[in-house]
């Protein structure tokens, strides 16, 4: 049996948003390391966890829960919930508590370029964080491999392709894998990142043509990459049913590809693992039946 380690000290590293798939990847990777972990989510009795790792309910929406979610815990993991874009009462509001009750460090997953963009929600949990004289780690993940089984799953299973406002901009996109490892990594020993912000990328920049063909040579047929407006993008997403903030939001990452935000391949990553990241064309091989034609 592997024998957990301590984090800043003694206690548990909440995992804010443990049923999505950020959240999920950091508690498996904490979980490998040794390092004892609190899954934290709405539905607690839902959360797929390895069976040693604690869950707890956590609604960002009702402070009732804040207390008992950092209850002992030393660290937290913070992921921002893509339906929360009201992130003072929230998000901000959970780490004042988790300050207030021992927590004595917190990483949070925010986006590329989230400092200086401030149309972006996570910009204000940064600022949060930056002026609250804590311990804390920014990690700044680029575009997910995971976005090809949620927000661009329904277009390529229903209609061959990926419909973005991306132009001909490119993405080092990196797998959410990537991500708890090096959760799992700053974790282990706080105090060596503290004030560190960290952008993370994967190995490679693809434009959203390269996408679609490694989507095409795994499925053994033709997927489409369809450039639009960041307006009939916005109203595509509106379509799909998602909530008028996150469609916003979800539209201005994408349309700021065309600008070049997320196709600098950042070193980072490789030197904090001592490995390269996970590939797209990997990442789609190992998850080639989400996207099976429906009959």
């Amino acid at each position: 049996m592997q024998t957990q380690r301590q984090v800043a000290g003694s206690g548990r590293v909440v995992v804010v948003g443990a049923g999505g798939n950020v959240g999920g990847a950091a508690v498996r990777s904490l979980a490998r390391a040794g390092i004892p972990v609190r899954a934290a989510g709405t539905r607690p009795a839902r959360l797929r966890v390895p069976a040693d790792v604690e869950t707890v309910k956590l609604d960002l929406l009702d402070p009732t829960t804040f207390v008992e979610a950092v209850r002992g815990a030393a660290a937290v993991f913070l992921v921002r919930p893509p339906a929360i874009s009201k992130v003072g009462p929230t998000l901000n509001a959970f780490l004042d508590v988790a300050w207030e009750n021992g927590v004595e460090h917190v990483v949070f997953s925010s986006v590329t370029g989230a400092d200086t963009n401030k149309v972006v929600p996570h910009h204000r949990v940064e600022t949060h964080l930056r002026a609250s004289g804590r311990s804390w780690t920014i990690l700044r993940p680029g575009f997910f491999a995971q976005n090809l089984a949620d927000a661009y799953r329904d277009d390529v299973v229903t209609r061959d392709r990926i419909v973005l406002p991306a132009g001909q901009g490119r993405a080092a996109f990196i797998d959410v894998r990537d991500v708890g490892d090096v959760a799992a990594h700053v974790l282990a020993d706080p105090a060596a990142h503290r004030g560190a912000a960290y952008t993370l990328t994967g190995p490679q920049a693809l434009r959203f043509t390269e996408v679609a063909a490694i989507l095409s040579d795994e499925l053994g047929r033709t997927i489409t990459y369809e450039p639009t407006s960041a307006l009939r993008y916005l109203r595509h997403v509106r379509r799909q049913g998602r909530p008028s903030a996150q469609a916003l939001v979800q539209t201005v990452l994408h349309a700021g590809l065309r600008r070049g935000q997320a196709e600098t391949v950042d070193p980072t990553l490789e030197r904090l693992l001592g490995r390269s990241g996970r590939t797209l064309t990997e990442y789609v091989h190992e998850h080639r039946d989400l996207w099976a034609a429906r009959a």
